[in-house]
């Protein structure tokens, strides 16, 4: 069974690598090389993932299988979209599976992980910002409570893209995400 932890900083190289394959299976077929290259090439690599998981504003959790890591998700506190509604909301920046994983819970428990993290950090909303054109990540966010607030602009590489924003209270309340298809490591 999968196991879900915080990143370390030797976990950088194999998050690196595991971030560009999942966001390019995810976009690569409607959108050009070129913008998907350079956006890759900002977004990620060793140095920069190694500078996320030492971010203090930020959390990076990766799911562990058998094989290596099949998930992750990364949080980030700061400024928010005005269209985001809370006294300390925080973000879901990022949570991507490995496509041989899709459908096997790992979303679900990385979402159950993400609301438990945002909420011991005293996040009372969560938001997280989704791709238009991607119609099974905003069922999936919808299915876990999130509703639409409004957009912000993503720019993917040279191409500025809408994002819709969504969000979902977390104040006080359970993830409502049931967790037992994944096993808990130490608690973020």
């Amino acid at each position: 069974m999968p196991v879900i932890r915080p990143a370390t900083p030797s976990d950088a190289e194999p998050l690196s690598r595991l971030a560009e394959a999942t966001f390019r299976s995810t976009f690569g077929a409607a959108n050009t090389r070129e913008d998907m290259d350079l956006h890759c090439r900002t977004s990620y690599g060793t140095a920069i993932q190694s500078g996320e998981i030492a971010d203090p504003y930020m959390l990076t959790l990766l799911c562990d299988g058998d094989e290596g890591l099949v998930g992750f998700t990364q949080l980030r506190w700061g400024d928010a979209p005005e269209c985001v509604a809370g006294q300390s909301p925080g973000e879901i920046q990022r949570l991507y599976v490995a496509d041989a994983w899709h459908g096997k819970g790992i979303a679900q428990g990385l979402m159950h992980a993400c609301i438990e993290a945002l909420q011991a950090r005293g996040s009372d909303v969560a938001w997280l910002g989704v791709w238009e054109h991607n119609p099974r990540a905003i069922a999936f966010y919808r299915k876990c409570g999130f509703v639409e607030v409004g957009d912000h602009v993503f720019p993917l590489g040279s191409d500025p893209q809408r994002d819709i924003v969504m969000t979902r209270s977390i104040a006080g309340a359970s993830s409502n995400i049931a967790p037992q298809r994944w096993t808990s490591g130490e608690q973020p």
